[in-house]
């Protein structure tokens, strides 16, 4: 006998509580890009590199052909927030380097200078 086949939750509390963890993240970059980054703060930002929309040099995707770590500290320049994404640019191996980071390939976020972290599980695209 088959089993019975599963339904999908009609209350998606898991997709909810990502779209908040999300929000935090991109009101706090929010303000870094209106106000600049205030003492202790820094952030560390996992995401992954070959998720959908995420923009950024081909020879970084080769040494990050997964998942990278970006840090928001001293030196970081054109920091604009969208709705879905975010884009900074960042020296790499001095060089400048401009990102585009979608809001949906963010696992990580972390702020240790006051000791604030979200762990986000990357949710599929239905």
């Amino acid at each position: 006998m088959a089993d019975p086949p599963t339904q999908e939750p009609v209350l998606r509390y898991d997709k909810w509580v990502e779209e908040a963890l999300c929000h935090v993240i991109r009101r706090a970059l929010a303000q870094v890009a209106a106000d600049g980054l205030p003492d202790p703060h820094h952030f560390f930002i996992t995401f992954l590199t070959d998720a959908p929309g995420v923009v950024m040099p081909k020879s970084l995707l080769a040494q990050y052909p997964e998942k990278i770590t970006i840090v928001l500290q001293n030196q970081f320049w054109g920091l604009t927030v969208e709705d879905d994404a975010f884009e900074v640019t960042l020296a790499f191996q001095g060089v400048n380097t401009p990102l585009r980071i979608p809001f949906d390939a963010v696992t990580a976020f972390a702020d240790p200078g006051v000791n604030f972290g979200l762990q986000l599980k990357v949710s599929e695209t239905e």
